[in-house]
């Protein structure tokens, strides 16, 4: 590894971590914690409009970071892969609390179980488990 890279990061980050602009962190924020046991870890708010200015979720081993969106960052979308280990639990969790169906879970031919859901905020989550102990370029 570069040792660019080889730096203190806050536990549960990694070198790449995510940040989320929506327009309602409240209601993504409860979807999440919901759906995928999100725990958060953190709340700041903006003192001027009383507006989340940051908040720190971490799913499983993974911390991300959800902010209000205004101006050139609303309606930014992004994708997430989601690895768990009971697809189908989650996915109807998912589609419990809210989320969108994109595709139900299936056996895919890259040896994933898989399923696709859209979150309230409109962000792509591909939930999946390695169906074997070996990695996609093995």
């Amino acid at each position: 590894m570069n040792k660019i890279f080889d730096t203190y990061r806050p536990e549960g980050f990694g070198t790449v971590s995510g940040y989320l602009f929506v327009e309602n962190p409240n209601e993504l924020i409860d979807f999440l914690k919901k759906a995928f046991y999100a725990e958060e870890i953190n709340r700041s708010m903006n003192s001027q409009n009383g507006d989340i200015a940051n908040v720190i979720l971490k799913i499983g081993s993974s911390c991300f970071m959800i902010s209000q969106a205004r101006g050139q960052f609303l309606h930014m979308r992004t994708a997430f892969y989601l690895y768990v280990d009971d697809v189908d639990e989650i996915h109807k969790r998912a589609a419990e609390f809210g989320a969108k169906v994109e595709f139900e879970p299936a056996d895919m031919d890259y040896q994933d179980r898989q399923s696709g859901i859209i979150d309230p905020s409109g962000n792509y989550w591909w939930i999946s488990k390695r169906l074997v102990a070996k990695g996609y370029h093995e």
